[in-house]
């Protein structure tokens, strides 16, 4: 920061001249870049602006019109201030045109009652000035090698933004063009604090230019984007106030190499999912995990556009359907383009909702339903434009049926939220195993759909329901094991059928004596009867309970 004037007049080489402001003492925060002695009458013309003036007054104008022209071109040229020593043109006092002047313009103007040596002053003044220099020198190489490293190591968002917002030692919020949080760091202060009521109080920020300070809010803001791409704000949260005359915001240079490390990152990870999917699945992790309060749940939400409180939230979880198992690097790609297909389908079917991965397969939602909102109809209409725009999208492997749309009990709080999605989680798991279409009435899945399935699924933690599944089906599953064998998937096959051996030799595409065979081979190591109504079931309960614990 470059010294100001009222930090010159504090000097104890000025000190000694006894100065005193006798006009514009409310613009002593103007800094000064330079100071320069002159007797010239005309020396505006040789200035730039910033310069401190030093003069004795000798050579000044003696008429009002030419006190005041020579007072006018200073400010008008952007000076500092002028400083007028008593002793060879004025000695009590300056005359009324030359103080009336400066103080209609707001020019400091400062007297000094005793006589200096201007060459002390000028060393000194201007071995502040260079001292700041070098100080802005070495801050500017600070930030950019931090920055630097940061890009280089491939530093996530919310990293670059913690920097920005240490170094800054205040709140920085990176938001996208609609004016909701994609990630923030708070500096310490409370998160209420920062990011309450966000989006209105952004969208009446609007500074000029790319980068731009806005004094009514006392917020430093600076476009993101790339390529002739904008697309968010990264925004310095500071208390009103406008900054001193004539001087940039100390943190724009640092905050533009935020939003450069940004956008670059942007660039290299285009290929991932995006920055508000990551938020998004962030917010959903928290909840599931209780991470998160109640209350820093539905700030973040709201600062992200989507409203929990006071609302119906209802938990949904998307799953692909079986199909064949992709290379990792595909599944991810596969995993990003289903996530960003669900949101879109949320936009298209006018829900606020969250919307992020859960794990390697599954897409969960939080949908916030509003009064006017019938649930029923808003969810039908969801899963029907999801598996509209999934046929449209025509991905290789894609399920003609479309993905698993499951759906938990609707909660009328934040509190509640983590139980609708977990249920919603296992009726997907329940529901991958259910033939499309089921029978249901409705184009999604609810706990009442995947019945005993469902119930299962409930239990699969159960330690009793995992003893029941070994004692059941061990012995078959130990021999499959040892002979690489397919015993288990034969008997899952006849009782599918509903125990019609001919129909079940059919679906195994083996001949009847065959599949009859391995039915034999199965009896003997499991000791049943499978021509036993009550030993059937209870094996396909088995089976039921096998698919949920393997799950």
């Amino acid at each position: 920061m470059l010294p100001t004037v009222a930090r010159v007049l504090d000097l104890e080489v000025m000190r000694r001249g006894l100065p005193q402001v006798v006009a514009g003492a409310d613009r002593l925060e103007r800094p000064v870049r330079w100071v320069h002695v002159s007797e010239l009458p005309d020396v505006a013309g040789m200035l730039r602006g910033g310069e401190l003036v030093l003069t004795t007054g000798i050579a000044l104008p003696e008429d009002r019109e030419g006190l005041a022209r020579y007072v006018h071109e200073l400010d008008d040229v952007g000076v500092a201030g002028l400083v007028v020593e008593f002793g060879r043109r004025y000695f009590d006092a300056l005359p009324r045109a030359l103080v009336n002047a400066a103080e209609q313009r707001g020019l400091p103007l400062i007297t000094l009652r005793r006589e200096l040596r201007f060459v002390a002053v000028t060393e000194a003044v201007h071995a502040l000035v260079v001292n700041a220099q070098l100080e802005q020198l070495r801050v500017s190489e600070s930030v950019h090698q931090v920055f630097n490293e940061l890009v280089v190591e491939g530093a996530e968002p919310p990293e670059v933004i913690r920097q920005v917002a240490r170094m800054a030692g205040a709140p920085v919020v990176l938001e996208n063009l609609a004016h909701q949080v994609l990630a923030h760091d708070t500096a310490g202060r409370p998160e209420a604090e920062v990011l309450e009521d966000w989006e209105r109080r952004s969208r009446g920020v609007r500074p000029a230019g790319r980068t731009g300070h806005d004094p009514r809010s006392g917020w430093l803001v600076t476009t993101v984007g790339a390529r002739g791409q904008d697309w968010g704000r990264l925004v310095l949260v500071q208390e009103p106030g406008p900054l001193p005359e004539g001087e940039a915001h100390p943190h724009t240079m640092l905050l533009e190499r935020g939003a450069s490390a940004l956008a670059l990152n942007r660039l290299v990870v285009r290929d991932r999912e995006s920055l508000e999917r990551q938020t998004h699945r962030t917010l959903l992790s928290g909840i599931l995990t209780h991470a998160l309060t109640v209350s820093e749940a539905a700030l973040r939400a709201q600062a992200l556009g989507v409203p929990l409180e006071g609302r119906r939230l209802v938990g949904v979880v998307l799953r692909q359907r079986r199909g064949p198992i992709p290379a990792a690097l595909e599944a991810q790609a596969r995993l990003r383009d289903f996530t960003e297909l669900a949101a879109s389908a949320v936009r298209a079917s006018r829900l606020s909702a969250l919307v992020g991965s859960l794990d390697d397969e599954a897409v969960g939602l939080l949908i916030s339903l509003g009064a006017q909102q019938e649930e029923h109809a808003s969810l039908d209409a969801f899963s029907a434009t999801l598996r509209r725009m999934s046929a449209e999208a025509g991905r290789e492997g894609a399920d003609p049926a479309g993905p698993v749309v499951a759906v938990g009990s609707s909660v009328g709080s934040v509190r509640d939220a983590r139980r609708t999605l977990l249920e919603a989680t296992q009726v997907a798991d329940a529901a991958l195993h259910d033939a499309p279409g089921g029978g249901r009435t409705s184009s999604y899945y609810r706990l009442p759909d995947v019945r005993l399935r469902g119930l299962l699924h409930l239990l699969r933690d159960d330690a009793r329901l995992q003893t029941y599944v070994e004692r059941e089906l061990g012995p078959l599953l130990a021999h499959d094991a040892e002979h690489n064998g397919q015993l288990v998937q034969m008997l899952r096959i006849y009782l599918e059928q509903g125990r019609n051996k001919s129909a079940a030799a059919d679906a195994a595409h083996l001949s009847r004596p065959s599949f009859y065979d391995r039915l034999h081979k199965v009896e003997r190591i499991l000791g049943v009867d499978l021509d036993q109504v009550e030993s059937c079931l209870s094996l396909h309960v088995a089976l039921l309970a096998l698919d949920a614990v393997r799950r």
